[in-house]
């Protein structure tokens, strides 16, 4: 049985995370600022704030973790500067002063963002950086202070996961399903897009693995989170409308697409805080965004769920949440 921290453990990727450690028997604390999720993780729960550097080594003392996976994060993109995201780089400061002398720490991994770097940029290793958000400012600043301060105390990984999915979830990729289920979304004619997309069950599966191996060869190393096989958009989109018998998926024209991306724009200027399409959001869906996995894939090798088993797990879980 391993001591395991989860930072963030009442977020999305957090609470699966913490569910695989619960069921599988190992001791495990998520410290996080609001409550869990799932009722079943409450006890398991201590509210901390990554802020408060004295209450955060407390926590983490009592903790004793032999792994430690840090999920907190602030993670949406409505920050306008860097010190809206005081948790994503103070508060990596503080975890990793609060982790030095935990004895028998065997190994931390860091989440960071594929954000680093803008949308469609193919970094030229892992220290080329090239983020258009002060959320993707925030993680790299992050990474650097992992890099500057963890260095050489204790065993870590940084981890980018890429656009995750599954139960759990929430803004955007919820709101996908919720499209496809209403017959709202429309995909460009004509057009095949390719995403380095990850269901979160194989995520937890691919961390899990990771922490069972120390680490192995991708010590000190930053990695794409992902299913190693990008998936086709549109092949995703009918996937789920046939699991959640939905009205077909429509294709119509990129221009008409635009037009309803400016007409979102303009609601959210009105302060319509979540509009079906922005320019923003329709940009990032045209864009290519296919990662390097193999690293990863090397370390943890294949994974248990296919992209239909994902579908269909989730829209059972969206099914029984009434979502």
């Amino acid at each position: 049985m391993s001591r395991v921290l989860v930072t963030g453990g009442s977020g999305f990727i957090g609470t699966n995370l913490v569910e695989h450690y619960y069921l599988s028997g190992d001791h495990v604390t998520n410290l996080d600022i609001v409550s869990p999720r799932k009722s079943q993780h409450a006890a398991l729960w201590r509210k901390t704030n990554l802020l408060d550097s004295k209450a955060l080594r407390q926590a983490v003392i009592e903790a004793d973790p032999e792994i430690v996976f840090h999920m907190a994060a602030r993670t949406d993109l409505e920050g306008k500067c860097m010190s809206d995201y005081s948790a994503n780089t103070q508060g990596v400061s503080n975890l990793i002063h609060a982790l030095q002398g935990v004895r028998g720490l065997r190994l931390t991994i860091f989440a960071s963002s594929m954000l680093v770097c803008s949308v469609g940029y193919r970094p030229n290793g892992e220290l080329d950086y090239c983020p258009n958000t002060a959320y993707g400012e925030s993680k790299v600043v992050g990474e650097q202070i992992v890099r500057s301060e963890a260095a050489g105390r204790f065993p870590w990984i940084i981890i980018r996961p890429t656009s995750i999915w599954g139960p759990w979830f929430e803004t955007p990729y919820c709101d996908f399903f919720m499209a496809v289920q209403r017959g709202l979304y429309m995909h460009p004619s004509g057009m095949n897009i390719h995403r380095s997309y990850g269901f979160v069950l194989n995520s937890v599966v691919q961390l899990a693995r990771l922490a069972a191996l120390d680490g192995a060869s991708l010590l000190g190393r930053t990695v794409y989170m992902a299913d190693h096989k990008p998936m086709e958009l549109k092949h995703w989109a009918e996937t789920i409308q046939r699991a959640l018998g939905a009205p077909p998926i429509r294709e119509i024209p990129l221009w008409i697409l635009r037009g309803i991306a400016m007409g979102g724009d303009l609601l959210k200027t009105m302060g319509y805080a979540r509009p079906p399409l922005t320019s923003f959001r329709l940009n990032n869906l045209l864009t290519e965004m296919v990662h390097d996995t193999a690293p990863l894939h090397l370390a943890c090798g294949d994974l248990p769920y296919s992209m239909e088993q994902g579908v269909r797990i989730t829209c059972e879980w969206l099914s029984r949440n009434s979502m």
